[in-house]
């Protein structure tokens, strides 16, 4: 299709001026609207306004400027039936829409006030962007400046848009209307009472990359970012190290996650999704070394998060051994230089890792949204039900282990000493089995630790189990009909037991 008349109105004015000079350069014809107009005339563009065409000035305070049928006719008119109907009225046919909208996502929080808030949302720019896309027979719309480079260059050459490219280009407009009444709806959700009552919940994706492969090698996947997110692993840094897998993107995920429980120097380390080796310490370097001793073994090949700087000592422990991914709030120098001898290694800087309040997760054929589990067990909530009391030592244990806990999959067992993971029997399907597994991994350090428990126990066999062990006081949730049985149990064991009255489970 030639190109006659082009209307420009672009709130982000990126490349503006070269783009419309080579459209003028090509006798097309510019009109503009108010910001877009003053930057076209200081350059020394000619261009009309739209009130010109029109014979309006932008009324109500700018809302009104472009919501005209000399605008709208000019656009969406059929040029094969409709030509001689848009000539008794005086509509000139607009060829191409270069339009962009207000910024919405980065001049309104979720606090700005209402009436506020509302003045940025744009309605003239998707009115027209929606409409140019819908007559994508006739017209092109571009709403990204990096495009203009290539209908300049293919404006020049042939004198026309082939239908393909002006496909392309509506598909992409649709999404950018798409995508900014996702924004609206955001703030209006975020400033609800109950976001999850919204009766629609718009999920907007934009890829961050593509990826090797899935979980498997002969699965094909790719990373989507929530459009509006500046935290969580791909916001990270990337200091070196190769490309991020997939079952890479979701276990540094798990670490993250893990991490941000705790205030005190903390380090996780996790495998397939699981912390494997956590620890919180006086220093960074402590809480390092604590989570690796907590289980050497199943941290090869793993994920680290730390809590704090990632400091020379730790760079040199983990350039001794083998791991897939470090990740810190930031690295000094000296670490920094330290793990580029390991050049595989991937080293990630995170500074933004604030959890969203809600989560979603997907099934087939739909979505499940619930809140972020944000419980914090402290030594108030837990109830004390057997005989024996667990001393102020034994208490910080297993407040730490049920922080730790709530990210191993259920049914899950966490065995803890001196805040330090010990033993951990993750995804069983049966409790009594989560605690043999917990059990054996912990080994000959198991004396003097607690053990939680993410739910109740159905039969005392568990407590049986843990007679003569070493471990001294369990963390529960309680709840169970049997729970006199498994009280019983623990006072025949010399084992104190506490209630917490809330469960943990992770599936």
């Amino acid at each position: 299709m030639t190109i006659k008349r082009a209307l420009i109105s672009v709130s982000d004015k990126t490349n503006l001026i070269p783009f419309a000079q080579k459209l003028t350069d090509m006798e097309i014809e510019l009109i503009s609207t108010g910001g877009t107009s003053k930057a076209l005339a200081e350059a020394g563009i000619p261009h009309r306004q739209v009130e010109e065409l029109t014979g309006l000035s932008e009324m109500l305070g700018g809302r009104v400027k472009t919501l005209h049928p000399k605008i709208h006719g000019g656009i969406l008119g059929r040029r094969d039936t409709q030509a001689e109907e848009a000539a008794r009225h005086d509509i000139p046919w607009i060829d191409m829409v270069v339009v962009n909208f207000y910024p919405f996502t980065s001049a309104v929080t979720s606090d700005m006030p209402m009436d506020e808030a509302v003045e940025y949302i744009d309605i003239g720019g998707p009115t027209m962007v929606r409409a140019a896309a819908k007559n994508l027979a006739w017209v092109t719309v571009i709403t990204d400046p990096a495009d203009y480079q290539l209908v300049a260059s293919i404006l020049e050459k042939d004198k026309g848009l082939g239908f393909d490219l002006r496909k392309q280009l509506a598909e992409k407009a649709f999404a950018l209307t798409s995508h900014y009444d996702a924004m609206v709806q955001r703030y209006f959700l975020e400033t609800a009472s109950d976001p999850v009552n919204g009766s629609f919940q718009t999920v907007q994706l934009k890829k961050a990359m593509d990826l090797r492969y899935g979980e498997n090698p002969h699965q094909r996947a790719a990373a989507y970012q929530l459009s509006h997110a500046n935290n969580g692993i791909l916001s990270s840094t990337q200091h070196q190290g190769k490309p991020l897998s997939y079952n890479n993107l979701l276990d540094a995920d798990a670490a993250l996650k893990t991490i941000q429980e705790f205030e005190q120097p903390a380090c996780v380390i996790v495998k397939h999704a699981n912390p494997c080796g956590v620890a919180v310490s006086d220093t960074i370097d402590s809480a390092y070394l604590k989570a690796y001793e907590a289980d050497s073994l199943s941290a090869f090949g793993g994920i680290i998060a730390l809590n704090r700087e990632c400091t020379k000592t730790i760079a040199e422990a983990v350039a001794s051994i083998f791991m897939e991914i470090i990740i810190a709030p930031s690295f000094t120098k000296e670490a920094l230089e330290t793990l580029s001898a390991k050049p595989n290694l991937r080293v990630l800087s995170i500074e933004n890792n604030q959890q969203s309040d809600w989560e979603m997760r997907f099934i087939t054929g739909g979505v499940l949204m619930q809140e972020r589990d944000t419980q914090r067990i402290r030594e108030a909530d837990l109830k004390v039900v057997t005989t024996l009391e667990p001393d102020q030592t034994a208490i910080q244990d297993m407040l730490f282990a049920w922080q730790v806990l709530k990210h191993i999959k259920s049914n899950g067992i966490l065995i803890a000493k001196d805040s330090m993971t010990i033993g951990m029997g993750a995804g069983q399907v049966s409790r009594v089995d989560a605690v043999d597994i917990a059990i054996r991994k912990a080994g000959g350090k198991i004396q003097g630790t607690v053990l939680a428990s993410d739910a109740f126990f159905p039969f005392r066999d568990s407590i049986d189990r843990l007679a003569g062990t070493g471990i001294r006081a369990i963390i529960q949730p309680g709840g169970s009909v049997r729970d006199e049985e498994v009280i019983t149990a623990c006072n025949e064991h010399g084992i104190a037991m506490v209630f917490t009255g809330k469960r943990c489970f992770r599936h």
